[in-house]
């Protein structure tokens, strides 16, 4: 009997080791698992902090963004605002978001007369909008192209057509001298007018001041003006243009004048040739167009 209570009371000691162990296990595994929690806690937390920097920095960048478009006075530049066309066509955006170059769809009604053009077709157009829109339909094939001849129209002169009488070669002998006297008069009414561009404003305060200067500075402004593009030192048949167009309604003399100006016919005519073609002596003529522009850059 004393035996059997012994070894009962082993077992129970047993039992109770055993126990205390098997708590002391899982009260450690639920401390390690609580510890793993925290940790993985801490961890989303740290991570939704660098989420949200990255928001705030991204929020940051569009509000820069929008700084600059405000500063900039818009929102992105307009594709077509730095591409050129040429007369007849206007900029549109393709597809692609590029900008195109585009026959004009309609031009203004024009009932103004002062407004129509002469082309070389002997035509009257209502404006040079009309022409130049026409010679557009017609190189691009468009089913509203009236001839094909229009391809290569352009304006003659300014004004509706009429007759051009001949120029009578007593006409031609002295239409340098008046081209003189109109080429100052021009330069000295822009300048009263404060429209004579700033590089040729002392050509012209020469001219004022001494006589001797009056017609020389007048051919030379004209020449540095007719040279644009490119400004190259001679003055094209298409630099010509302007005016041609503007004075042979009322000069029929200008024409011939200006073929004659073309000395070796190579269509270029160089200021030594415009210069003697306005009846300047050699000496006379300076080559201040290129002094001019570096000047007043």
């Amino acid at each position: 009997m004393r035996l059997l209570f012994i070894f009962l009371l082993v077992c129970l000691v047993i039992a109770l080791s055993v126990a205390k162990k098997h708590h002391h296990k899982n009260h450690h595994e639920k401390k390690h698992f609580r510890k793993t929690e925290i940790e993985k806690d801490m961890l989303d937390l740290i991570a939704e902090d660098d989420a949200e920097e990255e928001r705030k920095k991204k929020k940051l960048k569009q509000f820069e963004k929008l700084d600059d478009i405000i500063l900039n006075g818009g929102y992105d530049e307009d594709p077509c605002r730095r591409h050129h066309c040429g007369a007849g066509k206007h900029c549109e955006i393709d597809a692609d978001g590029k900008p195109e170059c585009v026959c004009v769809k309609a031009c203004p009604r024009e009932l103004d007369e002062r407004r129509r053009v002469c082309s070389n077709h002997n035509e009257t157009w209502d404006s040079d909008c009309h022409l130049h829109r026409m010679r557009c339909l017609c190189m691009e094939n468009d089913a509203l192209c009236r001839h094909r001849k229009y391809k290569h129209v352009h304006i003659n002169y300014y004004g509706g057509c009429k007759e051009i009488t001949p120029c009578r070669k007593e006409e031609l002998e002295d239409f340098p001298r008046r081209m003189r006297e109109w080429l100052f008069n021009v330069m000295q009414d822009l300048a009263r007018r404060a429209e004579l561009k700033e590089p040729y404003i002392q050509l012209e305060n020469e001219a004022e001041k001494a006589s001797s200067r009056k017609w020389v500075n007048a051919v030379i402004w004209k020449f540095c003006d007719l040279d644009v593009h490119p400004h190259d030192r001679v003055v094209s048949r298409h630099e010509l243009f302007p005016i041609k167009a503007t004075l042979l309604s009322m000069e029929h003399c200008i024409a011939p004048f200006l073929d004659n100006c073309d000395a070796n016919n190579d269509h270029r005519i160089t200021l030594l040739e415009w210069g003697q073609c306005l009846g300047l002596d050699s000496d006379e003529i300076e080559d201040k167009c290129s002094m001019i522009r570096k000047k007043h850059g």
